[in-house]
């Protein structure tokens, strides 16, 4: 098995396109049994988590950004690590992540490596 990152973007900026109390309730509960789906199999991995919506990006020459670093309206807003076969498996189990039934939302793939291979 390959260790596989997933890093969820969302919308942190725009108010409007938070949920609401009742839709996070929904999409809590949608996580949790796609989580545990993927740790009853044996393929979740040690790390992973939320992150806040405050943050800050440093750049060269000292310059530093008092924001997360975002693009087209999304940041990134967390991340799990999770075992896979291979690439096609891992999109297997990403394309059910609930994360998706959001707007302006996405999931990236990307296996880890070890340095220097």
């Amino acid at each position: 098995m390959k260790e596989f990152v997933l890093i969820f973007r969302m919308d942190i900026t725009n108010q409007e396109a938070q949920p609401s109390k009742e839709q996070m309730e929904t999409y809590m509960q949608q996580w949790i049994e796609w989580i545990n789906d993927i740790s009853d199999n044996e393929q979740l991995a040690d790390g992973g988590n939320h992150f806040s919506r405050q943050g800050r990006v440093l750049k060269p020459n000292d310059v530093v950004v008092e924001t997360p670093h975002i693009a087209d309206n999304n940041s990134i807003a967390g991340y799990i690590i999770f075992l896979a076969a291979n690439l096609n498996e891992a999109t297997k189990i990403a394309k059910k992540c609930p994360i998706l039934n959001g707007q302006n939302t996405s999931v990236e793939i990307r296996e880890t490596s070890t340095p220097g291979l």
